[in-house]
């Protein structure tokens, strides 16, 4: 009977070690060796900056899925049919479905042709004059997917800025549909740092301006705008169009008497089943901007004063004013590919996805953009905690698919394909985790440990299980916590939280680095990197495993505002 006793507190002790070490095994194996080891590859000048569509990029896609391959990842992409020879079918073989390891599709590159036609038309009482201008002299023009030919009104936004919780429209009043926009660049007070503007509605963060601008030209699209003329009072326009820029500094890294071909200036769309927006964005000279605005009584120096001070929109129509334009357009098809691998799980109809873009800027003028921060060292992520996974030996209970996204500097569109995808196969896509340059140091950290990790707001354990696991496994990561409602930005959660996919999200920091060719391994801060790594798997291994994170904490009538 002792022996009996003794057989079962072992069996029962055992049974509770094997439990407490699933987690433990998987942590055990993100080792830094293997983290060096693929971000030198990753990174390196053999793939050549990994823009997508490129040889670098496909060269960096069949590596990650050999990883994915190596760790017993099953493939989660296209499915296609095997090709057996002529001898090999006269031997009896057929044509076999199988699933790869790539999700191809296709993109639009794009860039403005030669023909660019702008003219500015103003109607009185028995005639019509017009005033044709000439394009990189006056006016620069950022194309749609196809060219256009378009005479329409004019109607004055102010800024077309909006912000509903600030009590501020400028498209409120106004019917845009069918019309040029023509627009300031900024916002209320932006040119006034003493300004009641400025003090309202100042964007916080490195890349602010650019996301607030670019959510302007989304909300005139969705608005049925034709076309948005841009003034930027106080700049030269004509500057950046001059062609005799003698031995400039190209970026701080080479001097030339070329000017680079600048990495967004080919632009990319995702295409769908319809042609979809083809909004045209013109940039104006000062002469074009106060051709524009004769005769309509709004003075640009007047009317940023007023509004900065008094925050009240002063959009109106242009009577008499309209602009004819045709652009053209020099496109191509591009092929891309997404790198998906998966665990099924005990429900394998659940899915949740963890990723993040191996696609970068790529090779300009012989210069590479190695892009070791952004993101080689997401992907190394992904990969890692897919390894972590499999060392644990044990099954999920839901599914966990790995994903590389390619497409992410020009648009996003490896994760929006996916996304879209998946919502056509009626895929139950549950969460989306995000890696996305999580391997420097921002200003300041001196004891190199800071990062931090946005999450969807309503989903509270998220961020309780994150501070939880730095604690519980001793964790050196400074992690500041940022809840959004629905979390946006330029990175690959975006597609998934616009779904309302709970996400969240890890970055260490933004750098000086940022999109240039000095963005290389010296400057990687490993032990964090790794850290990363490990609260991201620890989180997914949670997440995969249980459903309390699905708890959601909503606001009441009271809490919501007007």
């Amino acid at each position: 009977m002792k022996k009996f006793t003794l057989f079962l507190i072992l069996f029962i002790s055992g049974q509770v070690l094997m439990a407490q070490t699933d987690v433990e095994k998987g942590l055990e194996s993100i080792r830094m060796e293997s983290i060096k080891g693929q971000l030198e590859f990753l990174a390196s000048d053999w793939t050549e900056g990994r823009a997508v569509g490129t040889k670098g990029a496909y060269m960096a896609a069949d590596y990650i899925a050999s990883m994915f391959q190596t760790y017993g990842i099953q493939a989660f992409g296209d499915e296609v049919y095997t090709q057996p020879t002529r001898s090999e079918r006269m031997a009896g073989a057929r044509p076999e479905l199988y699933r790869t390891y790539f999700q191809n599709f296709s993109l639009i590159e794009y860039e403005p042709g030669d023909e660019q036609v702008f003219s500015v038309v103003t109607s009185n009482p028995g005639s019509e004059s017009s005033m044709d201008f000439v394009y990189k002299t006056d006016f620069y023009v950022q194309t749609g997917t196809v060219g256009q030919k378009v005479q329409a009104p004019l109607i004055f936004a102010g800024y077309g800025y909006s912000d509903e919780e600030k009590g501020y429209d400028d498209l409120k009043k106004i019917d845009v549909e069918g019309k040029i926009v023509v627009i300031l660049t900024g916002y209320p007070g932006h040119r006034d740092t003493t300004s009641v503007g400025y003090e309202k509605f100042k964007p916080e963060g490195r890349y602010a301006t650019y996301y607030l601008e670019r959510n302007k030209m989304q909300k005139l699209q969705d608005a049925g705008a034709l076309a948005v003329i841009r003034i930027s009072p106080g700049m030269n326009a004509m500057s950046g169009w001059a062609q005799n820029d003698i031995y400039r500094d190209n970026g701080g890294f080479n001097e030339s008497d070329k000017r680079p071909n600048p990495y967004y200036a080919n632009r990319m769309s995702l295409p769908g089943k319809e042609l979809g927006s083809n909004l045209s964005t013109f940039t104006v000279s000062a002469r074009v901007a106060n051709e524009i605005l004769s005769g309509s009584g709004i003075e640009m120096d007047e009317f940023e004063k007023k509004v900065a001070q008094t925050l009240q929109p002063a959009s109106q129509e242009l009577t008499g004013k309209s602009v004819a334009f045709k652009t053209s357009v020099n496109s191509k098809v591009v092929n891309a590919r997404n790198v998906l691998g998966y665990i099924e799980g005990e429900n394998k109809d659940e899915f949740i996805v963890v990723g993040g873009h191996y696609d970068h800027l790529g090779k300009w003028d012989g210069v590479i953009y190695n892009g070791a921060d952004d993101n080689a060292s997401g992907t190394v992520g992904v990969m890692e905690i897919a390894k972590a996974f499999m060392a644990t030996g044990k099954k999920p209970e839901k599914s966990v698919v790995f994903a590389a996204w390619t497409g992410e500097e020009k648009g996003l569109f490896g994760s929006t394909y996916f996304v879209r995808d998946a919502k056509e196969k009626n895929e139950n896509v549950v969460l989306n985790l995000n890696y996305d340059m999580i391997a420097r140091n921002p200003e300041g950290d001196t004891l190199g440990n800071q990062a931090h990790m946005v999450y969807t707001e309503a989903n509270t354990v998220i961020g309780e299980t994150t501070k939880k696991n730095i604690e519980d496994f001793d964790i050196n990561l400074d992690l500041e916590l940022r809840p959004s409602e629905r979390p946006g930005g330029g990175s690959d959660h975006a597609p998934f939280a616009q779904e309302d996919i709970p996400i969240f999200y890890f970055m260490a920091a933004m750098h000086p680095d940022y999109h240039q060719p000095s963005d290389e391994l010296s400057k990687i801060n490993w032990e964090k990197m790794q850290n990363i790594i490990k609260v991201g798997f620890l989180n997914t291994w949670k997440f995969a495993n249980s459903d309390d994170w699905k708890k959601t904490t909503l606001k009441t009538n009271s809490e919501v505002k007007p």
